[in-house]
C-alpha cells in the first residue's frame, strides 16, 4: 500500500531536519524495513514535508514502531523540529493524505 503524509517544520529548522536525515540510526531503518516498509521518500518545499511510504500495512507499521525505543527517541528529535509531526494515532481513512488521482 502507498501512504502519503504531510508534516511541517518550524521556521528556520530546515537545515537541521535535513542533517538529521543524513544520520538516521541504522537500528531505526532496520526496524522500519522489518515493519514492512519497502520505500519511504520525503520531499521538502520550504517548511512543508511530503512523505510517500510504500509498505505492506501502514497501521502495522505504526504499531510496530510506536513503542520501539529507537523510534521513540527519533520522534522526540523530530518533534523538536516539526510544527506538524507524524501522527501515530491516525488510522484507516485518516492515515494519510487522500489520493485524488493516479496514472
Amino acid at each position: 500500500m502507498r501512504v502519503a503524509l504531510h508534516t511541517r517544520l518550524h521556521a528556520g529548522r530546515e537545515a537541521e531536519y535535513e542533517q538529521a536525515h543524513r544520520e538516521v540510526p541504522a537500528e531505526l531503518t532496520a526496524a522500519i524495513r522489518a515493519a514492512g516498509v519497502h520505500e519511504w521518500s520525503i520531499w521538502r518545499s520550504g517548511q512543508d514535508l511530503f512523505h510517500l511510504i510504500d509498505c505492506d500495512d501502514y497501521e502495522r507499521l505504526l504499531a510496530e514502531l510506536a513503542d520501539l525505543p529507537v523510534n521513540v527517541a527519533w520522534q522526540a528529535r523530530m518533534d523538536e523540529l516539526a510544527e506538524v509531526g507524524h501522527d501515530y494515532s491516525a488510522t484507516g481513512a485518516q492515515a494519510g493524505l487522500p489520493e485524488i488521482w493516479r496514472l
